[in-house]
Parts: structure tokens; C-alpha cells; sequence
């Protein structure tokens, strides 16, 4: 969190000002809801985490409920993903929504773990909350949360002991999606970009040649912090979806390595913690929680570096978004939770 917020400010100042008139407009609420979300995590990590057994399907129902509610909400780049609140900002409900899934997830799993193998219960459940969660957020549009989400409750169901041939069809179908999806306008445009950047410098493939100028630019030890030359209005959106390029270009190789290794070690806890668990549940809950912090952080250096096509998602503890932040300290709390139970045993 630490790194992300020095980070932050580094690469959002620029574009702050040039935007706002104010160079610490990103940084300000950041701090703010860092803050709070070290109070959460505090708060969290004192309460039973059996609690969110009962308040699983409830914040569920609030995520849908908010999910369909952004759908009339004034576009931003093309997309509805933002709900507006006069006087507080802006709260982006795919945060929630990966939330709830984890807790239904781990909720439903715990309750019926041996009875998995079977399609009516480790299956058609799963399915149903995924499918409508997934055309809620593809109505946005928004691909990246939406294979986020999909990613999170498949290694869920994985974990939990749903049958492997259940997985080889769900395997078929994202393929023929996939497929489909060459015909999606949209879509289209993305893979296109994705496939040769250069083909339109100034349209669709700009932000990611700018990107890949940026971590070129890095080499080895980086240009120095503060000392980016392309998050001056070259790199769009530097301190949300490609701060990992201005990152890489002002501390270089060395920097990026680190981050790398910061989620891996968080990962690599994470399992412990889950390994170690009191019961079914708490296990659940953190290998979703940090399974979902560790796929969000590959994707989006995936993006950055131009090895998937560009989805615009975040990079967790780094990018500016307060939702994202309360939400993901949150999370954290309520792995510590898991561990301190289990310490006490």
C-alpha cells in the first residue's frame, strides 16, 4: 500500500494538473480512503469471519441490485461503470460485486463440499450467479471484470471439488465465446489493436504504444523516481490502469521486479493462511480473497506489456480508485481474521 501511494502520486501528478488545476487531485482521496481502509482492515480482522456466512447472499443482492443501477449511469470512456454520488464521488460496483462472489461462493461450498462432484449442486448454482453477474458487467462493458469474476469463482469451484469434467465444458464454451466474440464490434476492435498496436498509433493502439515506451524507457535501475517523461499527458490514465509503465519507467526492472515479488509473497501467504484454516469456509474466503488480488495484478501487467489484449482493469493497491482500495483492505482484514482464529487454535 506503502509503494502503491508513492506510486501514485508520481504518476498522477501530471495529469492532475493538466486535468483538474490541482496536482494532488488523485493522490488527496487516495490517502483518504487508504486510511479508512486500514481502519476496515483493522475492524475486519477483529470480527469472527463466520459473520459473512449470513451476510452472503445479502451483499449479493446489493451487487446486483448496484450492478443494474450503473447501467444508467452517463458513460466515461464509452463504459458505465461508475455510479455518482453528488458530493462523495464515485462508487464502481464490480468491486462489490467480486466481493459478494467470493462470500457466496464460499458460502455455498462449505455447506454442501461433499456433495461438489454432482452437476445440480457443484455446477447449476455456480452457473446461475456467474451468469448473471457476467451480463450485468458485460452490459457495461466491462471484459476485464467480467473474466475477473469468472476466474475467481472457477478456481473457487476448483478448490471447493466440483468435477473436473465440468470444467473441460466450461473450457468449450469460453472458447466458442471467445470466438464469438471476433464478432462483437468492440471486441474486435480490441484484438485487432492487440495484434499490431502500431497499425493505428493515434486511435486505438496509442496508449499501448505510449506504455511500452514508457517500461522500454525504464531499463534496468529506471529514469529515477519522479523522473517519467511519459506520464506527461503521453501514457493515458498513468495513475489508474497503466501505472505499472510509469512505474517501470522510473525505477525500472529492479522496481517492477519488486512489485512482482510483493504479490507473489502475498500469494504465497495467503496459501498458508488457507492451508491453515479452521474450517472449510475460512479457507474459501482466502484463497478467494488472494487468488483475486494476485489475477487482477497479472492481467494488468499483462495489459501494460501488450501480452493480452487491453481490458482496462487495475492494479490492485496501486491505482487510483477508492472503492477498489476500501474494498481489497477489506478483504485483507478478513483473511487476517482467518489467521488470527487459526492462531488461537
Amino acid at each position: 500500500l506503502s509503494y502503491g501511494l508513492i506510486m501514485l502520486f508520481s504518476a498522477g501528478y501530471a495529469v492532475a494538473l493538466y486535468r483538474r488545476g490541482d496536482a494532488y487531485t488523485y493522490i488527496r482521496p487516495q490517502l483518504l480512503f487508504a486510511a479508512l481502509g486500514v481502519l476496515a482492515m483493522y475492524a475486519a480482522s477483529l470480527v469472527d469471519y463466520h459473520v459473512w456466512h449470513r451476510l452472503a447472499w445479502p451483499m449479493l443482492g446489493i451487487s446486483l441490485l448496484l450492478l443494474a443501477i450503473v447501467l444508467f449511469m452517463p458513460e466515461y470512456n464509452g463504459c458505465k461503470r461508475w455510479i455518482v454520488l453528488p458530493g462523495l464521488g464515485t462508487l464502481q460496483p464490480s468491486e462489490i460485486a467480486k466481493f459478494s462472489i467470493v462470500l457466496v461462493f464460499s458460502h455455498i461450498i462449505s455447506l454442501n463440499h461433499d456433495r461438489m462432484k454432482s452437476f445440480s449442486t457443484g455446477v447449476v448454482p455456480f452457473a446461475l450467479i456467474l451468469g448473471v453477474v457476467t451480463v450485468l458487467m458485460l452490459l457495461e462493458p466491462h471484459l476485464s471484470g467480467t473474466l475477473l469474476i469468472l476466474s475467481i469463482g472457477a478456481v473457487l469451484m476448483f478448490v471447493g471439488g466440483t468435477g473436473l469434467q465440468w470444467f473441460g465444458l466450461a473450457g468449450g464454451l469460453g472458447a466458442a465465446a471467445i470466438a464469438a466474440a471476433e464478432l462483437v464490434p468492440y471486441a474486435t476492435d480490441r484484438l485487432a489493436s492487440w495484434r499490431d498496436p502500431f497499425a493505428d498509433p493515434l486511435g486505438e493502439g496509442h496508449q499501448t504504444i505510449q506504455s511500452l515506451y514508457a517500461i522500454a524507457s525504464g531499463g534496468l535501475a529506471g529514469l529515477g523516481l519522479g523522473n517519467s517523461r511519459q506520464k506527461y499527458l503521453y501514457v493515458p490514465e498513468p495513475q489508474n490502469d497503466f501505472i505499472f509503465s510509469i512505474l517501470c519507467e522510473e525505477l525500472g526492472f529492479i522496481g517492477a521486479a519488486l512489485v512482482v515479488a510483493l504479490f507473489l509473497l502475498l500469494l504465497l501467504r495467503g496459501m498458508s493462511i488457507a492451508v491453515r484454516a479452521r474450517d472449510k469456509f475460512g479457507a474459501l474466503l482466502v484463497v478467494g480473497f488472494v487468488v483475486q488480488v494476485t489475477l487482477q495484478a497479472i492481467l494488468n501487467m499483462a495489459v501494460v506489456t501488450n501480452t493480452i489484449p487491453n481490458t482496462g482493469i487495475s492494479l490492485p493497491f496501486f491505482s487510483s480508485g477508492g472503492t477498489s482500495l476500501l474494498m481489497l483492505l477489506g478483504e485483507m482484514g478478513i483473511v487476517l481474521s482467518v489467521s488470527r482464529q487459526t492462531d488461537m487454535v
